[in-house]
């Protein structure tokens, strides 16, 4: 009986330890896995929340760099039509100076032209009226004198070369009227049209060196959003890599039926 007695004794003390270790056990695992637990729960948060921040880095720095490329391509593009119509207002105002000049020459000659005939003709009526008058006199030389033209001096002829003479330095002096009026009004349309054109090269130019200069400050901030943009990308890939490893340490994974 006292054998039996120490043998059963035994027996529930080896029972008591085995269920004393496999209680200390699953307290460990249990442990453990709360350990566990609360590291996979904590590194899944932060990496998440660094992943999105990161992403949205990425993606605000990739939304900067296309406004900045498509505002440089946008700013070439109105450059080069300024250039454009810079060179196009040169020509104008060479092919202007040019016909200006043209129009000064034929001016000069047609001007020297009509008052040489003016003078022309005022000299030769001035002849004929002196010749052709009647000058006041002793009354017996001025009988004897137009006696003696009498065979050459016709006076109904005399007036009608009179009045033709008169009728062309008339013509000449309208003509050298119109001609100084014409070339008044093409001095006034020739500087009109310079000083535009001034005006204009001057605001398009003022207009192309703000955009290079514009062109050339966007190059330089998307040259740094590239650079910040490689950097914030590099980190990403850091903690994607992370976080992929992430995956089969703390997502569970259902067991296959199989």
């Amino acid at each position: 009986a006292a054998l039996a007695d120490q043998l059963g004794a035994d027996v529930f003390a080896k029972v008591k330890g085995l269920i004393q270790d496999m209680i200390e056990k699953l307290v460990a695992d249990a442990a453990a896995e709360a350990s566990h637990k609360a590291f996979c729960d904590k590194e899944m948060s932060k990496t998440k929340a660094a992943k999105e921040d990161k992403e949205d880095e990425v993606d605000k720095l990739s939304t900067k760099i296309d406004k900045a490329e498509a505002k440089i391509a946008q700013l070439k593009e109105e450059v080069a039509e300024l250039t454009k119509e810079l060179a196009e207002i040169a020509e104008a105002q060479k092919q202007a100076d040019k016909v200006r000049a043209d129009e000064k020459a034929a001016y000069a000659s047609a001007k020297a032209d009509y008052e040489a005939g003016l003078e022309g003709v005022g000299l030769a009526l001035q002849v004929l009226r002196d010749y052709y008058a009647e000058k006041p006199g002793d009354d017996e030389s001025a009988a004897m004198l137009l006696q003696s033209r009498k065979h050459t001096k016709a006076t109904g002829a005399a007036t009608g070369i009179i009045g033709m003479l008169e009728v062309i330095e008339s013509d000449f002096s309208r003509n050298l009227a119109e001609a100084s009026a014409a070339e008044d009004q093409a001095q006034r349309e020739y500087d009109q049209l310079s000083q535009d054109n001034k005006v204009a090269t001057a605001t398009k130019t003022t207009e192309v060196e703000y955009k290079e200069k514009d062109g050339k400050q966007t190059a330089v901030l998307l040259s740094g959003y590239n650079s910040d943009r490689n950097t914030a990308q590099t980190e990403l890939d850091s903690i994607l890599e992370y976080w992929e490893k992430l995956q089969p340490m703390c997502v569970a994974k259902p067991e296959p039926y199989e």
